[in-house]
């Protein structure tokens, strides 16, 4: 039903707490596959990665490129693009459960509501708060798409600086639904 898509680079403490979170959502079904796609990590994230059971791609070039390239490999009809760090509350199963049961979704995406972290600094603060006040979803709410509407808009780019802002930017505010699960973000994610 979902393969949830992490982008990784030497993100081995990072990944541990996030794929912890998608434990609930493969015992009930939902996550059919967890796919990581490595820029050439030099540290144990190959070994994380193995232990939780994923698939484990180590790709060249850039962050979209990976991304794309992981999505291509998907087998399920959702993707869930998450980064290392960001963990969803445990809501997040049922909530996207319901998203892709709506047939009315099909070129809508949607993201989780984002939670400040613990330990926050002042950019962070002001950078939630916008993202709450109805700014522009960042790329630390993950990103939930129909496998077949993310390839019509042709996926991550290559050549966008921040591959994960400019596809939220391409699909625009109109069609993204903010989920009330929420993803407390690591302030590095």
């Amino acid at each position: 039903m979902l393969s949830v898509i992490i982008g990784t680079r030497d993100s081995e403490r990072a990944l541990v707490p996030t794929l912890a979170a998608l434990v609930p959502g493969a015992m009930s079904g939902l996550v059919s596959e967890v796919r990581l796609a490595d820029g050439g990590s030099a540290d144990e994230t190959a070994m994380v990665a193995d232990a939780a059971g994923c698939h484990f791609m180590v790709l060249d070039g850039p962050l979209g490129r990976r991304l794309k390239a992981a999505a291509a490999a998907a087998r399920a009809p959702w993707l869930l693009f998450l980064r290392p760090g960001v963990v969803p509350d445990p809501s997040w199963v049922a909530e996207v459960a319901r998203f892709t049961a709506d047939g009315r979704t099909a070129e809508t995406a949607a993201v989780l509501r984002a939670e400040l972290p613990p330990k926050f600094g002042r950019r962070q603060a002001w950078s939630f708060l916008f993202a709450a006040l109805g700014g522009r979803p960042r790329p630390q709410q993950g990103l939930l798409i129909a496998k077949r509407f993310y390839e019509q808009i042709g996926g991550h780019s290559d050549r966008a600086v921040d591959p994960e802002a400019d596809i939220l930017r391409r699909i625009s505010r109109r069609r993204i639904v903010t989920l009330s699960a929420a993803a407390i973000c690591d302030p590095d994610a």
